[in-house]
């Protein structure tokens, strides 16, 4: 696996845990879950076109 794979797969597991149906960060809002959102979609362009 290469850095970028792991790198993803973890920030995908912090999008999920920062999603606010959990009842610990309900009170959050969409904040933490959509700027992980966008660093997930950053890195998903960037390991498709090889730049990763």
């Amino acid at each position: 696996m290469t850095i970028g794979t792991i790198l993803l797969i973890v920030l995908i597991l912090l999008l999920l845990g920062a999603f606010p149906s959990w009842p610990h960060s309900r009170s959050w809002g969409y904040g933490p879950s959509g700027i992980l959102g966008v660093v997930v979609i950053v890195l998903i362009v960037l390991l498709l076109m090889g730049r990763l």
